[in-house]
């Protein structure tokens, strides 16, 4: 049995892992608010445990084990928050938080029963992918960025990188979350002008990054 704290550590270092950082002692500290000195003495604890490899300035990595502990763990926490959004009508701002307590606690049974409840859905409500019970993630088509799209480009958003409550609260008032068909207009020095249906808007930079889509083709 792990700790939820060493849970939440083998989580964010895959995170880190899919999103090409390096999870070194003072990247991790940032990321997780604790002390470097905390950082280094868990990550020997789970280098004991053989669940990461850690090279002192290269940073640790999951070894097969720890991969499949925190697979677990995202899995749960995205299953609760497509939970909470579905059945208990929680807006997607609220879940991340009750997730992060719940994780660590729900059986496999319960894990299952959500997962059918929700009909084994593929991702959760912020669009990020939730692994399969056999621990893979599934296979999907590559987003890009909103902006790297050219002028006149249709596409759908398909992901939304953030869980601050202020930024998704914004994105709702836009009508901007998960299946949104958008046009990317043009660039302006202060962001982005989009338009959904006859709706045009700028979209600043700092919110803009956030969002991933696909490109649609006719």
């Amino acid at each position: 049995m792990l700790s939820p704290a060493q849970e939440d550590y083998l989580k964010h270092i895959f995170l880190m892992e899919e999103e090409d950082q390096r999870a070194g002692t003072r990247d991790l500290s940032m990321r997780l608010n604790v002390q470097p000195a905390s950082v280094t003495s868990m990550l020997k604890k789970l280098a004991d445990l053989h669940l990461i490899v850690h090279e002192p300035y290269r940073g640790a990595k999951l070894t097969p084990t720890g991969r499949r502990i925190a697979l677990e763990i995202i899995r749960h926490h995205r299953l609760i928050e497509l939970f909470l959004v579905e059945a208990l009508g929680y807006g997607w701002e609220e879940v991340h938080e009750e997730a992060e307590r719940l994780e660590h606690v729900i059986s496999e049974l319960f894990e299952e029963r959500i997962a059918d409840f929700l009909g084994h859905p593929e991702v959760d409500p912020h669009g990020d992918p939730i692994p399969t019970s056999e621990l893979e993630l599934p296979e999907r088509v590559k987003n890009i960025p909103l902006l790297e799209l050219n002028d006149g480009d249709k596409a759908v958003v398909e992901r939304v990188k953030t869980q601050d409550r202020d930024l998704l609260n914004f994105f709702s008032r836009l009508n901007l979350t998960i299946g949104t068909h958008v046009t990317f207009l043009r660039r302006s020095p202060e962001g982005v002008r989009l338009a959904i249906g006859s709706d045009r808007f700028l979209l600043p930079f700092t919110a803009a990054t956030h969002l991933l889509v696909k490109i649609e083709t006719d």
